[in-house]
């Protein structure tokens, strides 16, 4: 199993440009950009995992799925999120990250439809806030990973082969098909 961070540094390691580069995964499964998840929000994270690291030029930011799906259940809401919030918490790291030299990258959240915690009010978040994301010009460069893993029928759920299980998880073939869309230039 390789997440596509893994897939970018082999990417990098390809070249001759990217082989001045490491690649550092401070993702966590089940974190949340916002609040506690199965740890420390992103925001609560952001210095000891980003800024605190020696060197360190860029960040892909992807956050917010989980912030969503326990929001918006199927049996309704829960812990509802706006895509307002979630677009204040990526200015915050984003001004924070600048402030330090460091790149900001956007990256659309994945398709999640058919989850365990799918549902409507959470997509038309979920659809704002990659909106935003493409559109808003806040970032230093995007890659659009919803977009590199949809199924070009149904764009709410995953292209066949991409996820085996969850419909929320990548699988080897979709975390690869992440890496790919990340245009190398906006790092090195």
């Amino acid at each position: 199993f390789r997440g596509w961070p893994d897939r970018l540094a082999e990417r990098l390691n390809a070249t001759s440009a990217g082989r001045k580069w490491a690649v550092v995964n401070a993702g966590i499964g089940g974190n949340r950009l916002l609040r506690y998840g199965t740890g420390p929000s992103a925001l609560a994270r952001l210095d000891r995992d980003v800024l605190a690291v020696p060197g360190v030029k860029a960040v892909i930011l992807l956050e917010g799925i989980n912030d969503i799906g326990r929001g918006f259940t199927a049996q309704g809401p829960q812990d509802p999120v706006t895509a307002e919030a979630l677009i204040a918490a990526d200015k915050q790291i984003i001004e924070r990250c600048h402030a330090h030299g460091i790149k900001v990258i956007g990256a659309t959240l994945t398709p999640y439809g058919g989850a365990g915690y799918a549902a409507p009010q959470g997509e038309q978040v979920r659809q704002a806030l990659n909106n935003w994301i493409t559109t808003s010009g806040a970032f230093d460069g995007v890659v659009d990973f919803a977009a590199a893993t949809a199924d070009p029928a149904n764009p709410l759920t995953f292209r066949a082969g991409f996820n085996d299980y969850d419909h929320l998880h990548p699988n080897d073939a979709g975390y690869q098909a992440m890496a790919n869309a990340i245009d190398l230039s906006m790092i090195t």
